[in-house]
This record gives C-alpha cells, sequence and structure tokens, in this order.
C-alpha cells in the first residue's frame, strides 16, 4: 500500500494504464497488463484497481487501503475515522476511550498514518489520550500531526508536543497569537481565522494541500470529525463499533437534526471485519450529498 500510494502522483501524470506485482524485496514492481502475479493495477481515468482473486488472503487488507492510495495533489483525499461502541458513544463522561475499539483497529489507525501525510486531531482528544499521533506499530512514516485548539487550551506537557519523531501544528485562533509567537514545545504555531464553530476547517485543509500533503487523515475526536463532515469536507467517513455498551458519555457525529429521513445522509459504503469490531467505510462525496445506494445484499449473513 505504501508503495501504490507513493506511484499514484507520477502516474497520474503519464495518463496511460499499469500494472504492479510485489517484488521479492517486499517492492512494486510495474509487470505487463494481465501478468498472472500482478496485485493491483492503474487505470488513467480511475486511479488503482484491486486484481487478485477474492480468495487471495490478501484480497481484503489491500481492498481496504487502495482508495486512500489514489489521491494526487490533484485529486486530493481526506478521511475521517472514529471508533464508537454498539449506542454511538466514543469515550465514557469522563473522557475515558483507551480502548473502545480493539487491538486490529488500533493498528488500523498506524496503518492510515502511514499512508497519509497529516493526521488531524482535536484538543480534546489530546486532553483524553495524550496520543504520540505516530507510525510505531507498523512500517511507514509518520505523519505530519495537525491538533486543532480553537481556544488555546491546552497545556505544553502532552507528547505532540515534546517529541520530535514527527513535525507538528498547533492551530488556533489567529486572534489568540502574538508576535514571536511561534512555537508550542516543539510545534509550531498556526494562527488561522475562526468559523462559527472554531477555527476555519477549510482554510486548515488549505494550508495543508499547499504544503504537498494530499492524504489527510482526520483521526478524531467527534467534535473534529463532525466539523469536517458537517463543512463537506470528507470523502470517506470510517467508524468502528466496538461489541461495548457505555450507556452515555462522549458522542460520536454529531451534526444539525435533519427534518425527514430523505434529508440525511445515506452514503454508499463497504464493511470490513477488524478482530471483534466491525469498521464502515463510507463514501461520502465531494458535496456531502447521498451517493447511489450500494449493490444488493444477500438479507442475513453471518460473518462470525
Amino acid at each position: 500500500m505504501l508503495g501504490a500510494a507513493s506511484h499514484a502522483e507520477a502516474l497520474a501524470q503519464t495518463n496511460q494504464d499499469a500494472a504492479f506485482a510485489l517484488g521479492a524485496d517486499g517492492q512494486l514492481r510495474a509487470v505487463p497488463a494481465g501478468h498472472p502475479d500482478a496485485v493491483v493495477a492503474w487505470r488513467h481515468n480511475g486511479g488503482f484497481t484491486l486484481v487478485l482473486p477474492a480468495e487471495d488472503p490478501r484480497h481484503a487488507m489491500i481492498d481496504l487501503y487502495l482508495p486512500i492510495c489514489n489521491a494526487t495533489n490533484a485529486q486530493p483525499i481526506t478521511v475521517g475515522h472514529l471508533g464508537q461502541s454498539l449506542d454511538g458513544f466514543i469515550a465514557t463522561h469522563a473522557g475515558e476511550s483507551q480502548y473502545v475499539t480493539g487491538e486490529e483497529n488500533i493498528l488500523h489507525l498506524h496503518r492510515m498514518r502511514a499512508l497519509c501525510d497529516a493526521v488531524i486531531v482535536g484538543a480534546g482528544t489530546v486532553a483524553a489520550d495524550d496520543p504520540q499521533l505516530t507510525t510505531r506499530y507498523v512500517t511507514g512514516p509518520s505523519p505530519l500531526r495537525v491538533v486543532l485548539d480553537p481556544t488555546r487550551r491546552l497545556a505544553t506537557h502532552y507528547k505532540v508536543f515534546n517529541d520530535d519523531s514527527a513535525d507538528t501544528w498547533y492551530v488556533c485562533a489567529k486572534s489568540l497569537t502574538r508576535d514571536g509567537d511561534t512555537h508550542v514545545g516543539l510545534a509550531d504555531v498556526i494562527g488561522i481565522d475562526e468559523g462559527l464553530d472554531g477555527v476555519d476547517v477549510a482554510e486548515v485543509l488549505r494550508l495543508l494541500r499547499a504544503r504537498g500533503c494530499h492524504r489527510i487523515f482526520v483521526e478524531g475526536g467527534g467534535v473534529t470529525v463532525s466539523m469536517f463532515l458537517e463543512a463537506n469536507l470528507l470523502d470517506r467517513l470510517q467508524i468502528a463499533i466496538a461489541p461495548l455498551l457505555i450507556g452515555d458519555g462522549r458522542p460520536a457525529i454529531r451534526l444539525p437534526a435533519r427534518t425527514t429521513l430523505s434529508d440525511c445522509h445515506r452514503p454508499r459504503y463497504r464493511v470490513f471485519r477488524m478482530g471483534a469490531d466491525v469498521l464502515f467505510d463510507c463514501e461520502i462525496g465531494p458535496d456531502g450529498n447521498n451517493l447511489a445506494a450500494p449493490e444488493p445484499q444477500p438479507p442475513i449473513t453471518r460473518v462470525i
């Protein structure tokens, strides 16, 4: 997946189709179209496609991550993710969220970080979890870490501000910055204009894309992911549902109430088993509009 992602920009410039197999050194190598060892193919008008048979043990893993590998400078991708309980909460009222989802979903977060150029979290996630936002559990580079703290409430002792394992942006309201105010710990202070509900998340994406970040992962929490979703800035939304009942706590997605169900999001989706959790990978669309319904499914399918 790392190899596919690294090839996307150059392939998009060629306007030609290509096919790739996995070499003995673990790297992708170009092969002729239809080659029996081909794993993925690039279509000049559609990006990467998976050419492995469904029974191949690598199929599900590549199928999950391949859409993110399609991102280019001209066609960037922003993906949101939340892990929640069966009853729709990402943490208890006290903020305890480690760990709502299981080990496989934690690995998934690290894989997503490795594939993406930047990872975004809100101040609440940093305060509750003190995450490192690195790729220490998987192979691959750590992304630029972006902390959104509109009201500048975080202290300087958190891990993301005090290690040099990855670059970090501390994004707050421009009105809260001062001349010569350049860093919080090791993190660069980025002051931007305020939106109705805090920082202008569209401006955050514009700054990231100007830096060359075309795969962006909004890792949490619920308020932050909801801001991007409400602003129609997510291309995909991943929600991992754990077999857990919290009862009441910090909610996952929260959007303005709709009057009718026909006004609600009903995106095209895929479903993956992830250990004990179930991951919905939803294609939101560029304007947040409802997309075509998925292909018909059997009425009942036992997956465990």
